[in-house]
């Protein structure tokens, strides 16, 4: 069977082979580093980690790029509000980001672009759509795009240009000729520092958010790629007005493919730091360890709605704790994947319709079972073998079971870490909390001159 995707621009699965032969392009839209991830921004990265580590199990090459906007107006804010330059900001919350995302056992794209170091491309971008009268310049400074001179505008949503418009404020802003138009570069403002001011043949200013993934794609993965993912809440406008710059400024498709990673929901709304429900990574990693995490996230489909709980949390650590149990009683041998044993192609299958992965873990309990009753360490080991495909089971299991009660060696670190930042701003109370919170875990810290390690309390 071959792989089969849901594009939603079609709004169907169909097969899927790349524009290039044994090579796939795949371009996510990453995080706005003015705070700190929280779990719906690890839904995301772990979604497609599983996507792009599938698609290398299935011997493609692949060029992963996920972005980092490190330029908006939230950032400009936070960093007032700090009194900390843009740079020092951004810096800070993508190093936190890294930490979080390596201990969710998340793997490093090929590239993470910034958003700042691609404005050159963003500002050809703007004079490609120009010069096909595309974007027009408002009197305020700011150079919009016009929506409605794009034919294709709508087909990602589904929506029309009247619907949408029905869905508008009822005046239109003086500085757009449409309510729907959107910008693409923001003239400067007195009030805002100098570090987010860029010259450019339309005055000094910056740009827009959705030009900045389109110039970045475009410039590391070509006019046309493979895969475009991201939440689904980027769908629309973000997505849509990517196709509408990328489209109308190069006269080619963006993207073959278009995936889209279902919410994280508390109390049946959608986790959002807007809507003020939403728990950061690090946050949720000081009750969980991290491999708990992310097979709460990995066994549900990745297009469905995630309910968030405590409850859920805790019956994802009984289920992983099962599969580890069964690694502990009979060790793994080291196998190569026989395609053609029985629950290595259902699993296959599964994870070869649409990332299948509620399927494929059922397949992971099935062969725990196996290795229970038989106590084949062949069996052993081609759970651990499909388990890792996941991002899972890579953990020696008598370390899972009992350091740190079932926290892994990377929630620990992200701790370790976090507590030297603490000392660091010399928050010796917050130290001390996550000190004292490790050891109730059973994990003892030990400072010396060379750094910070841990054991597992005796």
């Amino acid at each position: 069977m071959s792989l089969r995707i849901f594009n939603t621009l079609s709004r169907a699965v169909s097969e899927f082979s790349p524009a290039e032969p044994g090579h796939v392009r795949m371009y996510v839209c990453g995080m706005t580093v003015y705070d700190l991830c929280h779990l719906g921004h690890a839904r995301s990265m772990i979604a497609f980690d599983v996507v792009q580590r599938w698609l290398k199990a299935s011997g493609y090459q692949v060029t992963y790029v996920r972005n980092v906007t490190d330029i908006d107006d939230k950032i400009i804010k936070r960093a007032l509000e700090n009194g900390e330059t843009i740079r020092n900001l951004t810096d800070r919350m993508i190093d936190a980001l890294h930490q979080d995302a390596d201990a969710l056992g998340i793997e490093r794209p090929q590239h993470e672009p910034r958003a700042t170091d691609y404005v050159p491309q963003m500002l050809g971008m703007i004079g490609a759509l120009e010069q096909k009268g595309l974007a027009y310049r408002a009197d305020n400074g700011d150079v919009n795009y016009a929506v409605r001179k794009f034919p294709g505008y709508g087909k990602l949503s589904g929506k029309s240009l009247d619907e949408l418009n029905a869905g508008e404020r009822v005046a239109v802003e003086t500085d757009k000729n449409d309510p729907l138009d959107f910008v693409l570069w923001k003239s400067a403002k007195p009030t805002e520092p100098e570090d987010v001011k860029w010259a450019s043949p339309f005055g000094t200013g910056r740009p827009g958010w959705h030009i900045e993934c389109s110039a970045m794609a475009c410039e590391l993965l070509g006019q046309t790629f493979d895969i475009h993912g991201g939440g689904a809440d980027l769908q629309f406008p973000h997505h849509e007005n990517e196709i509408a710059q990328s489209e109308g400024a190069n006269g080619q498709p963006l993207a073959r493919f278009w995936m889209h990673n279902g919410f994280i929901n508390v109390d049946n709304e959608k986790m959002s730091k807007s809507l003020g429900n939403f728990f950061t990574i690090r946050d949720v990693l000081k009750e969980f360890d991290a491999e708990t995490v992310r097979f709460f996230i990995v066994r549900s489909h990745y297009r469905s709605a995630l309910n968030y709980s405590d409850v859920h949390l805790n019956d994802a650590k009984g289920a992983l704790k099962r599969l580890y149990t069964a690694l502990q009683a009979v060790p793994p041998a080291d196998v190569t994947i026989d395609w053609a044993d029985p629950l290595a192609a259902r699993f296959k299958a599964a994870m070869d319709e649409d990332f299948g992965t509620p399927e494929a873990v059922a397949v992971l309990f099935e062969l725990a079972g196996e290795v229970n009753r038989s106590g084949s360490a062949e069996r052993a080991g081609l759970l651990k073998a499909l388990g890792g495909l996941l991002g899972l089971l890579l953990t020696d299991p008598t370390t899972h079971l009992q350091s740190g009660a079932g926290l892994d060696d990377g929630a620990i670190q992200a701790q370790i870490q976090a507590r030297a930042d603490a000392k660091k701003a010399k928050n010796f109370a917050e130290a001390d909390r996550i000190r004292n919170e490790l050891l109730a875990q059973g994990v003892v810290l030990k400072d010396s001159a060379a750094g910070t390690t841990w054991e597992a309390a005796q």
